[in-house]
Formats: structure tokens, sequence, C-alpha cells
């Protein structure tokens, strides 16, 4: 494909839960997962889309669940953070090995093995065709990845939110639960948070919404969605102002 040809977006952030690193063994990361989705990306690359990718630590460490195993909430947070960390080398590894340019950006400094965050240096890699990792969440405790998915997207100036997970899309009650559950393609930022759904965080949502940033949530277990998600094919649900 010729680069930038029928694509909707040309700058997005893509939120990467850590539960997506470990794969069906649920715990760690999974090496062909990690693999699979470096050549993911690269198609994404290769067709001249500027991205960002926002990775969480929940594969490592869970902060919500795990909060209690620790002396308090915000030491439970940090660890997290220093989860997602691991996530980002992991896949800076195998991107590189497919040939693409990265650069990881932590928003906790660890200059022996990241950039620390910076706003106009991450946008100047994007600018020169670079995949740029951002680890550490936002660097404070009490927010999510999601947040600072919203976050980096906003400071990035992208056109879209893709966040990758294991479900297709936004249902209007639990499919586990009620296997008649429907489909929700598209609904506003308004209804998702009375909704209260849980792919993505209220804090999350209400920044999107004073942002005006699409979020897009699809299953990334499906190959090629990413790029399908980019050309504008219908699938998955979209927040977004109706």
């Amino acid at each position: 494909m010729v680069p930038g040809t029928s694509l909707k977006y040309r700058r997005v952030l893509l939120k990467l839960s850590g539960e997506v690193f470990a794969g069906k063994v649920g715990f760690g990361i999974e090496p062909e997962v990690v693999r699979e989705l470096a050549r993911e990306v690269k198609e994404v690359v290769e067709v001249g889309v500027e991205l960002g990718i926002v990775v969480g630590g929940g594969n490592i460490f869970r902060a919500r669940t795990d909060a209690g195993k620790v002396t308090e909430r915000a030491t439970a947070d940090y660890m997290g953070m220093l989860a997602s960390v691991l996530n980002a080398l992991a896949l800076q590894e195998a991107l590189e090995a497919q040939g693409i340019e990265t650069r990881v950006q932590s928003a906790i400094e660890m200059r022996a093995v990241s950039e620390p965050y910076i706003r106009r240096r991450a946008v100047r890699h994007l600018e020169k065709g670079r995949v740029v990792i951002f680890a550490a969440g936002t660097g404070n405790p009490f927010f999510t990845t999601d947040t600072a998915a919203a976050l980096r997207a906003a400071e990035i100036d992208a056109e879209a939110i893709l966040k990758g997970t294991t479900v297709d899309g936004i249902y209007e009650r639990d499919p586990k639960l009620d296997p008649n559950a429907k489909l929700i393609p598209k609904l506003s930022y308004q209804e998702a948070l009375s909704m209260g759904i849980k792919v993505m965080d209220a804090t999350a949502i209400s920044l999107s919404m004073e942002t005006k940033i699409p979020l897009i949530v699809f299953d990334l277990r499906q190959t090629g969605n990413i790029l399908r998600v980019l050309k504008g094919e219908n699938i998955g649900s979209t927040i977004c102002a109706l």
C-alpha cells in the first residue's frame, strides 16, 4: 500500500493493556504475542501513520487488586508504573527486530533505558517516523494508564485513541453474562460515562470529551484490526461527540 493511501487517521495513540502482553498465559510477557504485535505495528508504520503507544503493566502488577499487599495505594501505583516500563522495553525490542525505529519515553526518569517524557521531543520523533512508546503512565499515582493515554493523545495532537482489548467493542450489557447483549457501534462521551463502562475509566473518557478526541475500542487479537481501524472500517465501538 502507498503510504497515506485511504487512511482516516494519520497520527494516533494506541493504548495497550498489560494483559495484551501476557497472551493466553495470563501473566508475564509472552514473546510470540509481542512479536505478532510488532508485525501489526510494522504494517501501520509502513503506510505512513505516526504512532504513539501507551502501555500498561497489569500483566506484571495490578495496583487496584494488589494494593492491599503493599504499604499504601500510592506505592502500588508506582510499582505498576515500573511494570509498564518492562512491557515498553519488550515491545521496543520486538519492533526494532522488525526494522522499526522506536523511542521509549518514561514519565519516571530512567536514563539508562529510556528518554524522559518531553512533549516536543515526542512530537519530533513522530514526525521522523519513529514509534514512540510512552511508559510509566502519567508519572503520578491514582491515575491509570487509560488516563495517561488520553493525556498523551492530547499532547501529541493525535486524531484518535485506539484501545486494543480482548473484546470486540462495547456492549449494552456484559456479553459474558448475557449472550444476547448487543454491540454498540457508536456512543457519545456522556453515554459512555453514564453507562459506567469498564473498558476505559471515567477520567480518560472525560478528558477525551474535553479534547474531542474519539476513542475506538476494538479486538486486538484479530490480525489486521489496527490497520482496519485506521482506514475507517466499521469495527469495534467508537466513543465520540455525536
